[in-house]
């Protein structure tokens, strides 16, 4: 396959420039790629170019642009999936897996059973990694559109916000209501997923007073890093892209 790599805007037909630090030590000293190697380079607005390795220098690689090609390749359901924040490792995992599914947005959520809280410095770090996460993520699985990931925040807070998304849905394995009985949506779907140890009580009546249906997704507990990604599969087999 070709390489994939995310260089960010402006991307033009024609034109030459340098791949960030990062891009080129992956083409150069990890791949051994060499002059007219072929790449494809996105902007993660929607394009993705067809490109050549033109200069290798010791500090620099540059890359000529020769081909522009529209590909999308978002799911038509624009999903947002909006989890309790949990351990470092299982969070990279669940943002990586929600871009691979099609997540067009993440939202990290404190609640009351977050082992995880991160403030001011912290959560600025652990942001711009998870942005790294999604970068990465794209490139693999071919997206052109980067999914956005907020700031984490409090549940209850985040809650109090207006929404536009046609479906949202709480996963609970208590629920009566199985995910495959719900109806398709018009328009966005928006998923909420309890850290470890689940929603508090309270937690969970705020999110049916906002909106939200309580499914399950069959017989069996999921852990929190599986049941969004679970969940998007499901949907994507419903009523997305995997028809």
């Amino acid at each position: 396959m070709t390489l994939r790599l995310f260089c960010p805007p402006p991307l033009a037909l024609g034109a030459e420039l340098m791949l960030p630090p990062q891009a080129a030590h992956h083409a150069v000293r990890v791949l051994r790629l060499r002059v007219g190697d072929a790449l494809t380079l996105f902007d993660g607005q929607g394009a993705e170019y067809g490109a050549e390795i033109a200069r290798v220098a010791p500090r620099a690689v540059t890359v000529r642009l020769l081909e522009r090609r529209a590909v999308e390749r978002e799911s038509p359901l624009g999903f947002t999936l909006v989890q309790g924040l949990i351990a470092a490792e299982r969070m990279d995992y669940v943002v990586q897996k929600a871009v691979e599914l099609g997540a067009s947005a993440i939202v990290p959520v404190s609640t009351a059973r977050s082992v995880t809280r991160l403030e001011g410095a912290r959560a600025q770090r652990r942001l711009e990694h998870w942005q790294q996460v999604i970068v990465a993520s794209c490139e693999q699985c071919g997206r052109n559109r980067l999914a956005r990931i907020d700031a984490p925040c409090e549940l209850r807070q985040w809650l109090l916000q207006p929404s536009e998304a046609a479906l949202r849905l709480l996963l609970a394995p208590e629920a009566g209501l199985p995910l495959g009985t719900l109806g398709a949506p018009d328009g966005s779907v928006e998923i909420l997923v309890g850290p470890e140890g689940g929603f508090e009580a309270e937690e969970q009546a705020q999110a049916l007073e906002a909106g939200f249906q309580a499914t399950r997704l069959g017989p069996r507990v999921l852990r929190t890093e599986t049941a969004g990604p679970a969940a998007l599969a499901a949907l994507n087999a419903l009523w997305g892209d995997w028809r």
